[in-house]
């Protein structure tokens, strides 16, 4: 994500966390100089249709409301911004946010999630957060806690045995690059595991380590054993509240392999439990990265 030119796209619900999130979008669109487009989406049954005869009518009311809602909340957080966008659109919440998110091209989708619900698979991050997650091409900023960050000094970057990890390394560059933070990489594993596995880990954090210090940002790794009762989920949160960090940047390719890549697999989890802003990046289809690239 350069400074110039650039779109992040910011989904309301009009609930308290997704106000958080715009708040924290406003935070970043004003430190990278992008422009901020916020969205809602009228989600109406179909059941809707067949109660009320004027139900074009009615439709029409639902968006022009969300509509001067969100220019209500433009006006009220976004006056250093120099470009702000409204939109509301009708039809399913996390499928019209991927797809304008696509056609307007944005660089970012920054939102907010209340946590895991008691029914996880009927409700949100429940399921419009983490879809917007899983089918975003570009990088989702998750907003659970309930404080915002107005600087960014340390990008904590877990990096798993999985190939596609490693573009990771790529985005941390870029975003501690524009907020001028240093990069903490680190890797978690049981003690238990296989010295094989963890060998490749400190030979992997190594090498990340070389060439971001290369590119001229600050960076230093930890390698991270936990006992075999702990989750990697909570063993990643732990360590980024013992660090500090600002912000958690994760892959969210789902594998079975989950020694080999228990990020993806555990990207869930890891949202749902993190109190700072998660950035999940969702790896570039077929792209073999066995070595860094700028």
């Amino acid at each position: 994500m350069s400074s110039t030119n650039e779109k992040i796209l910011v989904p309301i619900g009009f609930t308290d966390q997704s106000i958080l999130a715009l708040q924290q979008a406003v935070i970043i669109a004003d430190q990278t100089n992008a422009d901020l487009i916020l969205f809602s989406v009228v989600e109406i049954p179909s059941s809707f249709k067949k109660l009320f005869s004027d139900f074009e009518d009615r439709q029409k009311e639902f968006k022009q409301k969300a509509k001067q809602n969100l220019q209500e909340l433009a006006n009220q957080h976004c006056q250093a911004i120099k470009s702000v966008e409204c939109m509301v659109v009708v039809g399913k919440i996390y499928e019209k946010i991927v797809e304008t998110s696509e056609m307007l091209g944005v660089s970012l989708i920054v939102m907010g999630t209340d946590g895991s619900p008691k029914e996880l698979t009927k409700k949100f991050i429940g399921s419009n957060a983490y879809n917007v997650v899983r089918f975003a091409s570009c990088p989702v900023i998750t907003v659970k806690g309930k404080k915002i960050k107005s600087q960014f000094n340390t990008i904590a970057l877990p990096l798993d045995l999985h190939k596609e990890t490693k573009e990771k390394v790529s985005y941390a560059l870029k975003f501690a690059r524009l907020f001028n933070s240093s990069i903490r990489v680190f890797s978690v594993t049981q003690k238990n595991s296989d010295s094989s596995v963890k060998n490749k880990l400190i030979r992997d954090l190594q090498q990340a380590n070389n060439f971001i210090n290369s590119k001229g940002v600050e960076c230093s790794t930890e390698f991270v054993e936990v006992d075999s009762s702990s989750s990697f989920s909570s063993s990643i949160i732990d360590y980024t509240n013992k660090i500090e960090a600002d912000f958690l940047m994760i892959m969210t390719k789902e594998e079975s392999n989950l020694e080999a890549n228990f990020l993806g697999s555990n990207a869930r989890k890891v949202i749902n439990k993190s109190e700072i802003p998660v950035v999940c990046i969702q790896p570039s289809p077929k792209k073999d990265l066995t070595t860094y690239l700028v």
